[in-house]
């Protein structure tokens, strides 16, 4: 019996005991080209793939380098804010909340009869004004005829004179003769007096109706500058009057309506605001956009509210400069410390006909131009 411990036992029996057995072979991992060759098709299938990808990867980039798109871009308008020009309580307001009118459509009607009564005391002024200048045309025609008439009388008085100046002349003659009676020659030289007092009389009263065409002359000019004075009155009185009725200025939409019949309207007091139906595409693109955007290149138009339709437009017009250089602060780089922002420049795009839905400022747009 073996009585040794088991750490006096012969290394050779446990080595023997650990040892595999002499039949069993490592195993051979395969290379990786004999895998590949393993698997030729599954490699010549992705080979494929992966060239199909590369080639409409570069179809879409040829694509796409043609096209600038931005979703910062909304429908604008020149909306218009319609107001009172003067001071009076509103009688009718035929319009309702975004109604569609057309240009002319009467939006507000005020209480004119204050201004009515005032157009027609201001025409009355007028016409008063103009008469007085027709009366004072007359009168200066008339003192024409006067200063004609007094003109005669002086010829007639000159001749007159002429005749008693030769009676007397010969009477003194015939008198010295002794043919002729001292009392004819004193008659005689009595009328040749006579004859120069009407003459200086009939002298005097062309003078005075000479001078009184300048006089008459001076009215009438007064009157005349009455007559300026009184017509920008009637004419602001007719305006003030037409005021009175509010149209539309353009064809659109009332929106924002807050006249009511009843209230009073001030001065520039805001009684709705009226949409045109002029709108266009205002599209913010990154200044990196712009190198090959021109005016009058086509634009296709996807509108947030109508996805399912897109609308043809152009590019009208680039804004000379950013929208942060117009806006209430514009950034001041030149203090503090800068980091460089890519800036949006607005661009104009307008519809190449009337688009058939209803649009409105601030509707989202994506406009989408191409470039090449």
């Amino acid at each position: 019996m073996d009585q040794r411990v088991d750490n006096e036992r012969r290394p050779d029996s446990v080595s023997n005991r650990t040892s595999p057995p002499s039949g069993v072979a490592s195993a051979k991992k395969p290379s990786w080209r004999e895998t590949l060759r393993q698997r030729r098709g599954l490699v010549l299938v992705l080979g494929i793939a992966a060239a199909v990808l590369l080639i409409l990867l570069l179809l879409w980039w040829l694509h796409a380098r043609q096209y600038e798109s931005t979703d910062d871009a909304f429908i604008d308008a020149r909306t218009v804010q319609i107001s009172a020009q003067i001071s009076a309580a509103i009688v009718e307001v035929p319009v309702t909340d975004n109604q569609l009118v057309e240009a002319g459509t009467v939006l507000v009607r005020l209480d004119d009869r204050d201004f009515t009564a005032a157009l027609g005391e201001a025409k009355g002024q007028v016409a008063q004004a103009q008469a007085g200048i027709a009366n004072l045309q007359a009168q200066i025609a008339a003192q024409q005829a006067r200063i004609d008439q007094a003109k005669k009388q002086v010829e007639e008085a000159q001749a007159a004179l002429t005749f008693a100046q030769q009676q007397a002349d010969r009477y003194e003659t015939l008198t010295k003769q002794g043919t002729a009676t001292v009392e004819q020659a004193q008659q005689y030289a009595s009328n040749l007096l006579q004859s120069r007092a009407s003459l200086a009389a009939a002298q005097a009263n062309a003078i005075a109706a000479e001078k009184q065409t300048p006089v008459l002359v001076a009215q009438q000019q007064l009157s005349e500058g009455e007559l300026m004075q009184r017509t920008p009155a009637a004419q602001q009185a007719e305006a003030n009057l037409s005021r009175t009725v509010i149209t539309a200025p353009v064809a659109g939409r009332v929106t924002q309506l807050t006249a009511a019949k009843g209230n009073y309207a001030a001065v520039g007091q805001a009684l709705m605001m009226f949409v045109p139906r002029d709108v266009w595409v205002t599209a913010n693109f990154k200044e990196t956009q712009l190198d090959l955007m021109r005016p009058g290149q086509p634009v296709s138009i996807v509108i947030d509210a109508y996805p399912d339709r897109t609308f043809a437009g152009h590019v009208a017009s680039v804004q000379a400069g950013s929208g942060t250089a117009f806006s209430l602060l514009p950034p001041q780089n030149a203090t503090g410390n800068y980091v460089k922002i890519v800036q949006r420049v607005p661009v104009k795009i307008v519809f190449d006909s009337p688009p058939d839905v209803l649009l409105g400022p601030g509707i989202s747009v994506v406009p989408t131009v191409k470039v090449r």
